[in-house]
């Protein structure tokens, strides 16, 4: 009998870590919308958003497109969307987290940089427009209306 119960609490403890330790989801552009409908509007405005649009037959498929073209590399998650640069939103979410920017961070958020950027602007597999970071910052992803 000890030895059943062993294993039901190994069992049981083995399921709470994985749980624990599963690793960030992605929630989509929709749910940071609620929050943050100015950067939202914004972003849809510009090409990120359409980003999946541009991907033309089989493209629409592959998966070295789609890393590029789709947040999270997923067809079901078109375009570039928030979490493509401020990584699955899962963990971060919440408006507890979300108030406070060392925990939004500490649970996954990121600030995105230039290496972030350049994890997709690097010229290749197709031709693009030389991606230059300091005039991309200039502009702004979240350009806001005063």
């Amino acid at each position: 009998m000890r030895a059943r119960t062993w294993i039901l609490a190994a069992v049981v403890l083995l399921a709470a870590a994985s749980f624990a330790f599963a690793a960030p989801t992605y929630v989509g552009a929709d749910k940071c919308k609620m929050c943050h409908k100015a950067q939202y509007d914004s972003w849809q405005q510009t090409a990120h958003a359409k980003a999946t649009d541009l991907l033309k037959g089989d493209d629409a498929t592959k998966a070295e497109c789609l890393k590029c073209h789709a947040t999270g590399g997923s067809a079901e998650m078109k375009g570039v969307q928030c979490e493509a640069c401020h990584g699955p939103g899962s963990d971060y979410k919440s408006m507890k987290v979300m108030k406070d920017k060392d925990a939004a961070i500490a649970a996954g958020l990121i600030l995105p940089d230039e290496k972030t950027c350049l994890g997709c602007h690097t010229g290749a597999p197709h031709e693009q427009p030389k991606f230059n970071y300091e005039e991309a910052r200039a502009k702004g992803l979240h350009v806001m209306k005063k």
